[in-house]
């Protein structure tokens, strides 16, 4: 599966931006999805993990301010993220994985930048 991402954008502290990741290739229904970010100078981290049937997992530091969804029709993954923070600021990667328990991923979208001013 080859994974397309893109919305990233530059907004103030407090605005949303949606982003998305499109898949061609295969369907994502089979697969593990997430979005990833990785901030300067700082390691890539998790922010949301799932298989849209049986497990979805956010991380603390989003939880109640992003939403992932998927689009079937448009074989898409979106992340809505709302009451955006500087300290969101990052390069998103949206990946899909094979593996049932969603532990490792093989396929990356190329990433997105989101800048959140203050």
């Amino acid at each position: 599966v080859q994974l397309q991402a893109s919305g990233g954008g530059s907004v103030q502290a407090g605005g949303s931006l949606r982003l998305s990741c499109e898949a061609s290739g295969d369907s994502l229904n089979t697969y593990f999805v997430a979005w990833f970010r990785q901030a300067p100078g700082r390691g890539r981290e998790a922010v949301v993990q799932t298989n849209f049937v049986t497990s979805i997992w956010y991380a603390e530091f989003v939880k109640g301010r992003f939403t992932i969804a998927r689009l079937n029709r448009e074989n898409t993954v979106t992340l809505q993220m709302n009451n955006l923070q500087p300290e969101d600021t990052a390069i998103y990667y949206c990946a899909a994985s094979q593996d049932p328990n969603g532990e490792s991923y093989d396929f990356w979208g190329q990433g997105t930048q989101v800048t959140v001013s203050s």
